[in-house]
């Protein structure tokens, strides 16, 4: 069998997680909400979030470190889902998880401009790598979740906690990634945005040009391209809907999970929500989690088929179906 012909797919999944939780309500910023904003905060399902004292460009190259050292991972790409926000401009944090791991011999570089599905988008596109190169056996993919300034509470969309992750995607990997597709909609591409050229950091706020067009308009077009890309990525891998073990996706609010149950009939595994109450919305870093704590239950038999699915505000969408 030739290097082409191996399947390709996960190797190692390493999570840096918080040792530290505060609750939606002791955070500085929750006082200040107004009543749509409690009312946020009281449905959201979020019970926890977690806090790491690191900027997320250290903290994607200690997850980095950290894999590099457990794993002795050298991967030919490293391939970084880029922060909320750099820590520096004009430098690269993808190159500083590469000097920091020691991996000289790996090409850094960084996937932005995807919010959440950063993950889901860099895991197809290392897969992509490897099919276009038969030397290359290797890449990995790091990030870390950190919110953009001070604030964590963003109605109407989530609460952010924090965390990093490096993980590879390697021929012969397990799991297989069997399908996946991605898109994105450029319309939504001002949707959120923090104004950081006119304030210092610690008064950066996210603002939402239109939280009706993110609940309504945005919501409309997700349950479109998701539903279809599922159909499309099913079909890909010649298996019908009733084959799917189980479905993950981000961590966003729990009625997020709601809607998307009713939309594929299908039910979204409880790790979602565990995690989702214990760390709140971690961004790219979600489906990571989830699908890591899944392999580690066992659930799944060898052979199952598990569904990822991803979307952001940006707005981009995408879905992944892997074999375990």
């Amino acid at each position: 069998m030739t290097a082409v012909d191996v399947p390709i797919g996960l190797g190692r999944i390493h999570c840096v997680l918080p040792e530290r939780f505060v609750t939606p309500d002791d955070l500085p910023e929750a006082p200040e909400l107004d009543a749509a904003g409690r009312d946020f905060l009281t449905a959201c399902g979020i019970d926890t979030v977690g806090v790491i004292e690191e900027s997320a460009g250290v903290l994607a190259a200690r997850a980095t470190t950290e894999f590099v050292t457990a794993h002795g991972a050298r991967p030919d790409v490293l391939l970084h889902v880029g922060a909320r926000s750099p820590d520096v401009l004009l430098g690269s944090d993808a190159c500083h998880a590469q000097a920091a791991a020691g991996l000289p011999g790996a090409f850094a570089f960084t996937l932005d401009g995807l919010g959440c599905t950063g993950s889901s988008a860099a895991w197809g596109l290392a897969a992509d790598l490897l099919r276009a190169d038969p030397a290359r056996r290797q890449v990995l993919v790091t990030h870390a979740s950190r919110p953009t300034g001070v604030d964590r509470i963003r109605p109407p969309v989530t609460v952010t906690g924090d965390g990093a992750f490096a993980l590879t995607v390697e021929r012969g990997g397990r799991p297989v990634l069997r399908a996946h597709r991605a898109e994105t909609d450029g319309t939504f591409h001002d949707l959120f945005q923090v104004d950081y050229k006119q304030a210092p950091w610690y008064e950066w706020r996210e603002e939402c040009a239109s939280p009706d067009r993110y609940r309504f308009e945005l919501a409309l077009h997700s349950r479109e391209r998701l539903g279809r890309l599922v159909d499309e990525v099913l079909a890909d891998a010649g298996v019908p809907r009733t084959a799917v073990a189980t479905v993950l996706m981000q961590n966003v609010t729990a009625s997020a999970f709601d809607f998307y149950e009713a939309l594929l009939g299908l039910p979204v595994h409880g790790v979602c929500r565990d995690n989702l109450a214990r760390y709140g919305h971690l961004g790219a870093m979600d489906v990571v989690l989830n699908l890591r704590d899944l392999l580690t239950k066992g659930e799944v038999a060898p052979g199952g088929l598990v569904l990822v699915l991803n979307n952001s505000p940006v707005a981009a969408w995408a879905a992944t179906l892997w074999e375990v």
